[in-house]
């Protein structure tokens, strides 16, 4: 079987083996629209799709004033044309105060088992939504206790947002609320979808690659550089989970990017699975982010320490970093928690330049430029392009 079979492979496996307990609750404004190869992802059974509760949250995702001083939105970490992320190393919030971690994006969310980078409890969009709302270390929304009421008077102040929180959840007496801010935009965030890239024509029959991309989609799915077995799935990712997964699989892993005491540390506060478990063993792991617009999300790895894709692929072509100076002097490429899927792979300058090719043909334009995914505070985008994006 070719390697580039493998992920249609592994999502007709899964399509094919039924579900258990699944609950996908729907309504008839709200459809999927998606490629073959991509079955619909699993929806909370208290948090059903409508296109009302998508627009609630589009417009609620863009908007400053769910954030308690009125400076930042969501969209300040996550921007369309950066395949919502931010292009900073880590993310920043309404105060200034720094993030430990990179944004990642929210395209396909919906398929992730876990979200965040290091916290397997952390299942759901709608529990995740309450970390950069509610959290105080760091702070990113710097909603609270005090200024609670006075962020949902904004909303309920706006003849607008009063309507379209009683489409979204009718027969609610006060559907303006915190619980529904988080619904709208976790409704909002399942439904952004990237399907469209070049080589998801290519496996459609609708697109041809150059021989460069062709020789790095070969090193991708093969054994020399062995991406494939921690960015396998359809989503690139190894965490591919949707409404008929029967068992749901959350590694995480250490890849050797650093080693401070020569006993495996990874810096505080950035140690992965370790700050949520203790388990020794656990420290440096991380979840293996998908690689869809890779291209576009640069700075990489949880930290942004990886200023470009060549910088990542010649980290991994090491088997780990050596930091030879600093505060993080180290050589992770011996760090005892390391995974055994990293260890050196002796690439040439040109198979280093066809895997970067390959990556390049993972962005998906129509997702950087559609306008159901763009502001709808600013003036309607005039970029045009086709999105698989649930019908309007």
């Amino acid at each position: 079987m070719k390697r580039d079979a493998l992920i249609l492979l592994f999502a007709a496996t899964l399509i094919a083996g039924g579900a258990q307990g699944d609950t996908i609750p729907s309504a008839e404004s709200w459809r999927w629209t998606l490629p073959e190869f991509m079955p619909p992802p699993r929806v909370p059974a208290d948090n059903g799709m409508s296109e009302a509760r998508f627009q609630l949250g589009r417009k609620l995702f863009y908007d400053a004033r769910l954030s308690g001083n009125g400076k930042e939105s969501c969209a300040s970490c996550h921007e369309q044309r950066l395949a919502f992320t931010d292009g900073r190393p880590v993310a920043v919030g309404a105060t200034g105060q720094h993030t430990p971690r990179n944004s990642p994006s929210i395209a396909n969310a919906a398929w992730r088992a876990t979200l965040t980078w290091a916290n397997p409890a952390m299942v759901t969009l709608e529990r995740q939504m309450e970390g950069p709302l509610f959290g105080e270390e760091p702070i990113e929304m710097g909603v609270n206790d005090k200024n609670r009421k006075e962020i949902l008077a904004r909303f309920a102040g706006d003849a607008d947002y009063r309507r379209d929180f009683a489409a979204a959840f009718p027969g609610e007496a006060d559907p303006i609320s915190f619980g529904n801010v988080i619904k709208a935009i976790s409704a909002f965030e399942r439904g952004v979808v990237s399907a469209s890239s070049k080589y998801d024509l290519y496996l459609e029959g609708k697109a041809t690659l150059s021989p460069e991309e062709t020789r790095g989609k070969d090193l991708f799915f093969g054994e020399k550089a062995e991406c494939h077995h921690c960015h396998g799935s359809v989503n690139f990712d190894d965490q591919f989970y949707h409404a008929k997964t029967r068992e749901i699989e959350t590694p995480f892993h250490n890849t050797g990017l650093y080693d401070l005491d020569g006993k495996g540390a990874y810096p505080e506060p950035n140690r992965g699975v370790f700050e949520n478990t203790h388990n020794p063993a656990e420290m440096g792991a991380f979840r293996a982010p998908s690689l869809r617009n890779i291209a576009v999300t640069a700075p990489y790895m949880h930290d942004g320490s990886a200023a470009t894709l060549e910088d990542v692929i010649d980290i991994y072509a090491a088997g780990g970093r050596n930091v030879t100076s600093g505060p993080f002097k180290g050589d992770g490429r011996y760090n005892a928690n390391k995974s055994a899927l990293i260890v050196p792979i002796d690439l040439s300058l040109q198979e280093k330049s066809d895997l970067i090719a390959f990556l390049k043909t993972l962005t998906d334009d129509s997702l950087l430029t559609s306008p159901r995914f763009a502001d709808p505070w600013k003036p309607a985008s005039t970029a045009s392009g086709s999105t698989r994006a649930p019908a309007q």
